[in-house]
């Protein structure tokens, strides 16, 4: 496998398994810290997302 491909597959398992994270965590909880810990962990999604973009976008490929 070429790097650039399991770069791209390793950053949006990241993202998927940071979202699927941040759903059991809101949505397990009753209290009022979950929910809040469940949105911070889903905010993790997006910034995995724009990192991988900066790698790639970092990237020569020849």
């Amino acid at each position: 496998m070429k790097p650039k491909v399991i770069l791209q597959a390793s950053i949006l398992i990241s993202a998927a398994a940071s979202l699927a994270l941040s759903i059991s965590l809101y949505f397990a909880g009753n209290d009022e810290s979950d929910k809040l810990n469940g949105i911070y962990v889903g905010v993790w999604v997006p910034s995995i997302l724009a990192l991988g973009a900066f790698l790639l976008a970092g990237r020569k490929d020849n």
